[in-house]
């Protein structure tokens, strides 16, 4: 059987916040949350999440968002925002700023101040195929 390959890809927009002020492992936590969502419920839930790194998830949700809209603008394709799927979303760690603080004895203890990177894929969800055509 031949695999039709004639399907047109979808239309797919990302956007990165880099040096992000909050550790990776905490901004993990709120990425796994929207990451496979439509984004309309990813906006929901980042809005109403306790954690901090959801503020800054949001922004780069949303200007994911606006970058798929300018994209299809460009390609001259219709956007519909509701039609949109959180298709990756993943943190990767970015500088650590090393710190000291004076502990007893005229030692010095270092802390280290950890930065992220915040990286969210969206992608317009494909069109349903015509009924009967694949199972």
């Amino acid at each position: 059987m031949a695999t039709d390959t004639t399907q047109t890809p979808a239309l797919e927009a990302r956007a990165v916040a880099r040096h992000t002020r909050i550790t990776p492992m905490k901004a993990r936590r709120v990425v796994d949350l929207i990451r496979g969502k439509d984004t309309q419920a990813a906006i929901a839930t980042l809005m109403y999440a306790p954690q901090a790194a959801s503020e800054q998830t949001l922004k780069v949700l949303q200007s994911a968002i606006a970058n798929l809209r300018v994209r299809s603008d460009e390609l001259g394709e219709p956007f519909d925002e509701r039609n949109l799927v959180v298709s990756a979303a993943f943190v990767d760690e970015g500088p650590t700023m090393k710190r000291f603080r004076p502990r007893a004895q005229g030692r010095a203890g270092r802390i280290n101040k950890r930065t992220s990177h915040i990286t969210v894929v969206v992608t317009a969800k494909p069109e349903k195929a015509a009924k009967g055509g694949t199972r």
